[in-house]
């Protein structure tokens, strides 16, 4: 399988060896920076230089501990640095500049600029919310702010000298050095039986799946991946700690967020109204609150109505400020034995905070991972081998996010049953257009895959997943007990 896989994706594959080799954990980089560095650095043979990497690290990977030193050669020394970052931009309406910010070393918007020539060259790249790529920063003075104020006619009502030195974008290169063909892609996928296709999405993930027990448990690992490819995903996980929560939602992907603090409020996950900043639903593919047993709001009340809202519109609303965003929602946490043991039956939203015991609330997740179906992290599950390049792979997961087809696929396969409801009907088919996506990308048409395969990988899956979400509500909530799930089918196609 592994030649197929090189011969199919080619420059797209890397050799990760996490097995034995901790010279990557040891920079503490995440996987798409570690693939995106071994695709440069990496022979044909899976070699690298290792001072070669060092040294690239070095230069243009900083520490946040690293900004003053960057701000002082660019402020103070007047250099252009050159490096590796998180960029987003804001254009001032009042002002008619462009502003950026560099979020992981805290450069706020107000105290930067994107002058007009750079802007023209390089908005393509940064009119698409939060990127990754190099930038290089250079420093414009108050004198200079105030020259190229004077040659505004419309600001000559402003008195001269009332700009300050900004910190300015002087160039920047998007990250992601090819260009995403996912037609290929999704061709690529009839070169593989179902179950290497599912190793080959384990490996893409640093997983190495010969450490897996059975396709059960790999495919329940496999099921945190559904909000990289379906906006709007919204999933409860509780397992066993040790199973890789955190590494898999918060390292593997630059398209989602993994907030670290544990106290969380609504203008980081939605809006700022002081800073009129947007939070991290706006900007990300999805965000997890991981140890939600930890977590605290500052105001419960509010931030309960704000996510209830969003959660059932995809629309976040705070006071005159509106927008739609596609972000998931998933919720981590740990689970104790006794509970786990039972199989689901007990009342495990016991072990989420009191903030998430309403059903209104927990009925607008669509479903439920098992995560003690996942086997705690050992050396066996760590991969050691020729697999897709993480940075590439979720960069895929990202594009298919925006095509509808296989909703449409879904939509027409799946039989809905009279008076089904319809949070059950929508999250049973949000989970199984996910599951299409993964495991059967080369679906065009309902006829690209068959009833039996859709049953069991899609359809089965989901259905199980919103009906465990489903029992759950009747322990919590007596209008919900005894209210079974619908009956869907698979229409002849």
């Amino acid at each position: 399988m592994i030649e197929k896989l090189r011969n199919c994706f080619d420059e797209m594959v890397v050799y990760k060896d996490l097995r034995k080799s901790n010279f990557f954990s040891a920079l503490s980089l995440p996987s798409f920076m570690r693939d995106w560095l071994l695709k440069k650095f990496e022979d044909e043979n899976g070699q690298f230089d290792t001072e070669e990497v060092l040294q690239f690290v070095k230069t243009y990977l900083p520490r946040k501990d690293d900004w003053i030193s960057i701000k002082n050669r660019v402020v103070m020394e007047s250099e252009r640095v050159r490096f590796l970052a998180k960029i987003s931009v804001e254009i001032s309406v009042e002002k008619k500049q462009v502003h950026f910010a560099l979020p992981d070393y805290g450069l706020i918007f107000k105290d930067t600029i994107v002058e007009e020539d750079v802007w023209d060259s390089c908005k393509e790249d940064l009119l698409h919310g939060e990127t990754w790529g190099m930038v290089e920063l250079g420093y414009r003075s108050p004198e200079e702010a105030d020259i190229a104020f004077s040659l505004e006619p419309s600001n000559s009502s402003t008195a001269k000298g009332s700009n300050k030195g900004k910190i300015k974008l002087t160039a920047f290169k998007p990250f992601c050095p090819y260009t995403l063909d996912t037609e290929y892609y999704k061709d690529a996928r009839v070169e593989f039986s179902t179950s290497e296709w599912i190793d080959i999405m384990l490996g893409a993930v640093d997983y190495n799946a010969s450490g897996y027990a059975d396709e059960e448990t790999k495919l329940t690992m496999l099921t945190r991946l559904l909000p990289f490819v379906e906006k709007r995903l919204n999933l409860i996980e509780l397992a066993p700690k040790g199973t890789g929560k955190s590494y898999l939602f918060g390292r593997v992907s630059r398209f989602g967020a993994l907030p670290t603090d544990s106290k969380i409020s609504r203008a980081t996950l939605f809006y700022n109204k002081t800073k009129h900043t947007e939070g991290l639903v706006a900007n990300s593919d999805f965000v997890v609150l991981d140890e939600i047993q930890t977590i605290q709001f500052g105001d419960v009340d509010e931030m309960r109505t704000v996510l209830k809202a969003y959660l059932e519109s995809g629309i976040i609303k705070i006071d005159s400020y509106e927008r739609a965003a596609d972000a998931g929602f998933i919720l981590c946490g740990n689970i104790r034995k006794e509970i786990m043991d039972d199989g689901g039956f007990s009342n495990m939203f016991e072990e989420l905070p009191k903030s998430f015991h309403e059903s209104a609330l927990i009925d607008r997740f669509h479903g439920f991972i098992k995560g003690w179906n996942i086997p705690r992290m050992n050396e066996d599950l760590k991969i050691s081998d020729w697999a897709l390049n993480s940075e590439y792979f979720c960069s895929i997961m990202h594009e298919l996010r925006d095509d509808m087809s296989y909703r449409a696929i879904v939509d027409e396969i799946i039989e809905v049953p009279e008076a089904a409801d319809t949070r059950d009907t929508e999250a049973v088919k949000r989970i199984a257009t996910a599951y299409l996506k993964l495991l059967f990308p080369n679906a065009r048409k309902p006829g690209d895959i068959s009833a039996d395969e859709f049953k069991r990988y899609c359809l089965g899956r989901a259905r199980k997943m919103r009906d465990t979400i489903k029992y759950q509500l009747g322990i919590l909530d007596s209008e919900y007990k005894g209210k079974d799930m619908p009956m869907f089918g698979i229409r002849e196609v």
